[in-house]
């Protein structure tokens, strides 16, 4: 089994699934064959419903993880399933008849304006890379980026003229993002502080010269939090989550900011259909006719 498993990551890795997706599934599959190896079973055949019930059964029995970490791990068996199945190697569907639990229904966890304004302030003021981070931050609130999109952009990527960067997403589908001018004078900034910077050079650099990475990138956000005293975790998704809500709150309908967002699906994009108690109570504030006494 364990041999399809690594054809199966390299297939996925063919297909252009970025790398964190690609760490989901190998930590997954992983868990799966580690359970199977002590039992003895790790042959294609014992790749059957049962056994898959009785892997989940004791996931949840030893870690008690939660509900959308048992769908994930689901999900990359299912794929692992399907893939088999277009190879030939399994007769049948495992999962056709094992119902999957419901996903639960978290919040985006979003900062406030005034949050996100604190977060920004203090990024552009940061001890060694002001210009980089300024530019970083800027761009990230203004675009909603992903953690491997921002990473992944160049130099060339960054249409000045018409206001837009050119973005790479999940399955390397390529979207148009509009920025804001703040965004795009901190990253003019930004490049006039770099020795004579190429089009196809990575947008923004580590403190070696490097590529920044996805690991680089959270630890910037880590420590620009606790420089900004904000009382809660502060993650590169956090500013995506902000940016989503805050276009929504003012406005924004849900068609273009899934395009903006890069997701397939409307679905994806209908969690950010949450709104602050602040825009919550103005709108009733306006609407009700009793609130107006």
């Amino acid at each position: 089994m364990e041999k399809w498993v690594d054809a199966f990551l390299l297939h996925l890795q063919n297909k252009n699934f970025s790398p964190y997706t690609l760490k989901s599934y190998r930590a997954d599959l992983q868990e799966f064959l580690l359970f199977f190896k002590q039992r003895r079973q790790d042959d294609l055949r014992y790749f059957t419903s049962a056994n898959i019930r009785s892997f989940l059964a004791a996931l949840q029995t030893q870690h008690h993880p939660a509900r959308n970490t048992v769908l994930r791990k689901i999900a990359s068996l299912r794929s692992f399933a399907a893939y088999l199945l277009e190879q030939g190697q399994l007769e049948r569907n495992p999962f056709k008849l094992l119902p999957a639990p419901k996903r639960e229904k978290i919040l985006p966890k979003f900062l406030s304006v005034p949050e996100t304004q604190r977060l920004l302030e203090t990024a552009a003021h940061s001890k060694h890379f002001a210009a980089r981070d300024k530019a970083l931050f800027e761009l990230m609130y203004s675009s909603g980026l992903r953690r491997s999109e921002v990473t992944g952009l160049c130099v060339k990527d960054v249409d000045f003229f018409n206001g837009i960067v050119k973005v790479f997403g999940k399955g390397a589908k390529e979207r148009l993002v509009p920025v804001t001018d703040a965004a795009l004078d901190a990253i003019r900034t930004y490049l006039a502080s770099r020795p004579h910077p190429q089009p196809q050079d990575p947008l923004f650099l580590n403190k070696n010269g490097k590529r920044l990475t996805g690991d680089g990138l959270a630890y910037i956000f880590k420590h620009t939090a606790i420089a900004s005293h904000l009382a809660r975790k502060v993650t590169p998704h956090s500013l995506r989550h902000s940016f989503a809500t805050h276009l929504l709150n003012n406005g924004c309908d849900l068609r273009s900011l899934q395009e903006m967002l890069g997701h397939k699906s409307l679905a994806a994009t209908q969690v950010y259909t949450h709104v602050s108690l602040e825009k919550l109570k103005s709108v009733y504030d306006h609407a009700h006719p009793k609130s107006k006494e």
